[in-house]
């Protein structure tokens, strides 16, 4: 993956939400109900986008239209359900919006979940993790392209993490069945995330697609994905909650997404994360992106093993409007 052209473009200013351009006439898909889900949905409806909350629990993403509407009364946002566990769910979701929707502007691929204490699997038998942060969204992405491609300039940005840094792809044990570390798996999952991400503006490129693929980490922010994964009593529940201080509240953390989302100056292929305390807190930067991320033919064999395993297939040039 050639990324040198990113590094042209170092973000000049502090950016914030009162930089992000107007988004008007915009359709946008946010994955995750809560934390930085909502928060990206409520600035993106703030800007005059058109929002789609995508998430498996309509309680939830019910509760987030409403608070959103009540912050923001002129908000175009409605709820539709989305498990990134599940196959079936994804390719349901993405026929129902390509019934409903002529083009798809904007993907942010943020949904999570971290750390259970045990292996869980999806439906279709994927290490909940790898299948819900990463496979889920490898396969929503490539559902959604003929709604994507339609778009004049689309944007798919998809959320790693700073766990990416100590990560590797273990294709030896991709749902870590042998040898189930939770924080190793998240990370795992977060590094594939990445790479997606950089394969995905390589291929957009060689293919004709005209989308922009944009990656993009929050730091450390207080969110419920630590506590709801690994449980509140858990060593990393309690950390989030006693050590609160040490995270940077939600609204900032979503900051490097929506600069990736919106900003004019971000850069197809780059690595957007925030700028200080090792990456940890701050405004949107350029983060550093892991050796490990870079490797060409790890990105070549994780993208093919993952079109095998999900059945999800990227359109070919000469084949863009083709309904999926």
């Amino acid at each position: 993956m050639n990324h040198t052209h990113a590094e042209h473009a170092p973000i000049s200013s502090r950016w914030t939400l009162a930089d992000m351009p107007p988004q008007t006439g915009r359709t946008a898909v946010v994955t995750g109900t809560g934390g930085l889900g909502f928060e990206n949905a409520l600035a993106l409806a703030r800007a005059g986008a058109d929002v789609v909350i995508a998430g498996r629990n309509a309680v939830a993403g019910d509760a987030a239209v409403k608070d959103i509407q009540a912050r923001v009364p002129q908000a175009k946002v409605s709820f539709r359900c989305l498990d990134l566990a599940s196959l079936d769910s994804i390719d349901d979701f993405a026929a129902e919006l390509q019934g409903s929707l002529d083009a798809l502007d904007l993907l942010i691929n943020n949904a999570a979940v971290m750390t259970p204490p045990t292996r869980r699997t999806t439906s279709d038998g994927f290490e909940l993790q790898f299948g819900t942060n990463y496979l889920g969204h490898f396969a929503l992405t490539a559902r959604l392209m003929p709604l994507l491609v339609r778009s004049r300039g689309a944007r798919v940005v998809t959320v790693s993490s700073v766990a990416a840094r100590a990560a590797r792809i273990d294709f030896g044990d991709l749902q870590s069945q042998h040898n189930h570390k939770p924080m190793v798996a998240y990370g795992q999952s977060k590094l594939a995330c990445l790479m997606f991400a950089l394969t995905l503006q390589r291929q957009s490129e060689a293919r004709g697609w005209g989308l922009t693929s944009v990656a993009a980490h929050p730091g450390i922010s207080r969110t419920q994905l630590l506590p709801n994964g690994a449980g509140p009593w858990s060593l990393p529940g309690l950390v989030r909650r006693f050590a609160w201080f040490l995270f940077q509240p939600a609204p900032q953390g979503a900051l490097p997404t929506l600069y990736a989302a919106t900003a004019p100056y971000a850069c197809g292929g780059a690595y957007y994360g925030p700028d200080s305390f090792g990456e940890t807190r701050g405004l949107p930067a350029l983060a550093k992106v892991p050796d490990a991320a870079l490797d060409g033919a790890t990105q070549q064999r994780l993208w093919a093993e993952s079109e095998r395993l999900t059945r999800a297939r990227f359109p070919a040039p000469g084949h863009l409007h083709a309904k999926a």
